[in-house]
């Protein structure tokens, strides 16, 4: 068998961040710009939405060494069902550059499954240029611990036996459990919003559905020592058979199950009240996920808004630059069939 080391000789390394909405991996990959210590790192950030929150999220960042260029966004799509047309071109695009990046971080959105991806670093057109040096999945910790991410088998036999229409399968629950199933790594993130307690019981309800021991490690507002993820040298496209999914080798993957929409933020409001108005939109029925841009009066820094399931958080990230458009922009995610018309009445304050 072909070590790792003779796999990757020559190879540029990339690492792709895996996990579900809201888990915290735009937050982990700037961390990872903040801090790369000299080293040329350059991004691949993918959407499933119509607004690209996170690759302008990076690419406003200012980090030193960090340049337009080397954040490359693939919006409105899932990028494990766009290899052949977005994903391949723009990774050959990075690699052709006169200065290439040393290391390449590759960011899914957070409904894509990890293993089409890893799978595409064999096509003839990449192969003999880079690797997958690991595959780091961030788990979004208080909602595990809420159970919105894992089924409760005692509830669906008690749902079962009143109602034999009831189906096992859960969307949801099959993109988080591939996603950790292909992980190298994975990330507890926001273990500071749990107790000790409640840690260990979410790490080990996430080990019980690994079938290899996979470290877990936990981490606050995606911080974390950049050696830990970088230079793991994985090599995961050589390793596909350790790595189980829901679906196969993904050709059947689809996003029926999902539904994304781009909403006109209310203008002239103060940043608690739009936060407001944003945690009654999170609790519609079907919402997953709200992210977006809003301005606010007086003030010259755009305010960053995010929610996860009914947690809804807010920060200024920069200044707004000249000529830039400052209207409210929000994402919204959910099931499919949402409902779309009580975000909209719980935006306008209705």
């Amino acid at each position: 068998m072909t070590s790792p080391t003779n796999i990757t000789l020559g190879k540029i390394p990339c690492t792709i961040v895996t996990g579900f909405l809201g888990a915290g991996k735009t937050t982990l990959v700037r961390h990872l710009l903040e801090n790369a210590g000299g080293k040329k790192l350059a991004v691949l950030v993918n959407e499933f939405g119509d607004l690209g929150f996170d690759g302008e999220f990076l690419k406003g960042c200012g980090i030193s060494g960090c340049t337009e260029d080397d954040v490359v966004e693939l919006p409105n799509g899932c990028i494990c069902c766009t290899v052949a047309d977005d994903f391949v071109p723009a990774l050959e695009k990075l690699l052709n550059r006169a200065d290439r990046p040393q290391h390449i971080l590759i960011e899914t959105s957070g409904l894509a499954l990890p293993k089409p991806l890893v799978q595409a670093f064999n096509w003839p057109a990449i192969r003999a240029r880079v690797t997958v040096d690991g595959v780091i999945a961030v788990v979004d910790g208080p909602a595990v611990a809420e159970g919105q991410f894992a089924d409760d088998p005692e509830a669906l036999a008690a749902q079962r036996a009143q109602d034999a229409s009831v189906e096992h399968d859960n969307p949801l629950e099959e993109v988080f459990e591939d996603q950790i199933l292909c992980a190298d790594l994975i990330l507890l993130n926001k273990s500071d919003l749990i107790d000790e307690a409640t840690r260990e019981r979410v790490k080990s309800e996430i080990a019980a559905h690994l079938p290899k021991a996979i470290k877990i490690v936990e981490t606050r507002h995606g911080t974390i020592e950049p050696a830990l993820i970088l230079g793991l040298s994985a090599a995961a496209e050589a390793d596909l058979a350790s790595r189980p999914s829901h679906h196969g080798d993904g050709e059947d993957h689809e996003h029926d199950d999902f539904d994304s929409v781009a909403l006109a933020l209310p203008a002239g409001l103060a940043p608690e009240a739009l936060a407001a108005r944003l945690g009654k939109a999170a609790e519609a029925q079907g919402v997953l996920r709200l992210k977006g841009f809003a301005a606010v009066p007086g003030k010259p820094m755009r305010l960053v808004v995010q929610g996860v399931g009914r947690r809804v958080s807010h920060h200024f990230d920069r200044a707004w630059t000249e000529g830039e458009a400052r209207d409210g922009r929000l994402t919204v995610i959910g099931l499919k069939g949402f409902d779309v018309k009580a975000v909209e009445a719980a935006l306008a304050g209705a």
